[in-house]
C-alpha cells in the first residue's frame, strides 16, 4: 500500500490494515475459543465490540505512530520502498 500511495496516507495504511486483521483476528479467534461455549449472539456482540475498540485504539494513537515514523526517518535517514518484493502470501515458487 505504501507504494500504491506514493509514501502518503500513513493514517490509511494503519487503520485499514487494523480494520482487515483485527476483524479476521476477532472472527477466528472467538470462534476457536468460545463456540459452543457461548451462544452466537454474544460472540457476535464480542466480536464486534472487541473489533470497535482496537479500530478506535488505532485511531488514538496514530498521532503517535506519525511522530515515531517521523522520528525514526530523519535519525536514520531511510524511508523504505521495496518496489522489488513480491507480497504474494499464495505465489508458489
Amino acid at each position: 500500500m505504501k507504494i500504491l500511495t506514493k509514501g502518503k496516507w500513513l493514517w490509511m495504511r494503519t487503520i485499514g490494515s487494523t480494520v482487515v486483521g483485527q476483524g479476521v483476528d476477532n472472527l477466528v479467534f472467538l470462534a476457536i475459543a468460545f463456540t459452543g461455549v457461548l451462544p452466537w449472539g454474544v460472540m457476535g456482540i464480542m466480536a464486534v465490540s472487541h473489533w470497535v475498540a482496537k479500530i478506535a485504539y488505532e485511531t488514538a494513537v496514530t498521532p503517535l505512530t506519525y511522530w515515531i515514523v517521523n522520528y525514526l526517518k530523519r535519525t536514520e535517514g531511510v524511508d523504505t520502498y521495496d518496489y522489488d518484493t513480491d507480497f504474494n502470501p499464495l505465489k508458489v515458487s
